[in-house]
């Protein structure tokens, strides 16, 4: 139902039902199972390949190639997307979760090698995120002080516009 404005009157009108009521002579909708998308790092494949790396202590293309995609995928999550500093942060990611293949940190019978190594590059983030808003507050500041201090010595005058600048104006 709706109602229809018309010469000040209000008319209420109906239309046709917007759920179709089934019929004999149409066939049942049969619904469209959904194509499951490969993941962009398989976490069975990525298990062996921490395993494999453990017994050779070598880091293979494989696995760096999986450890670049798990922190350049969380680089594009909608709580990290927006930073300036992305860069640094999945670089640090990277370096934080080599680390951890290097040392051992990981179990692999106690859990998922790919959401261990994900929460590495998420905290990862996070420590740059801190790192970076502390460098910023240092910055203001240190610019804060600078800006007070050449004020008070006289070098930057605390006036919108001096006498000197009465000569560049229109006469």
């Amino acid at each position: 139902r709706y109602m229809k404005k018309k010469d000040s009157k209000l008319k209420v009108s109906k239309l046709s039902s917007t759920k179709s009521e089934p019929s004999l002579l149409e066939e049942p909708v049969v619904k469209k199972e959904k194509v499951k998308k490969p993941h962009y790092v398989d976490p069975v494949v990525f298990s062996n390949l921490i395993v494999q790396s453990y017994k050779t202590t070598v880091v293979d293309d494989e696995l760096a190639n999986c450890i670049l995609k798990i922190a350049t995928r969380l680089a594009y999550a909608p709580n990290f997307i927006n930073y300036s500093y992305r860069d640094e942060m999945i670089g640090d990611a990277i370096v934080k979760m080599l680390y951890a293949v290097k040392n051992q940190k990981f179990d692999p019978l106690l859990g998922n090698a790919f959401s261990y190594f994900t929460r590495i590059a998420f905290n990862a983030f996070c420590n740059r995120i801190k790192k970076e808003k502390k460098e910023k507050e240092f910055v203001l500041n240190l610019q804060d002080a600078v800006y007070d201090d050449m004020i008070s010595s006289g070098f930057i005058s605390n006036k919108h516009q001096t006498d000197d600048d009465s000569q560049y104006s229109n006469e």
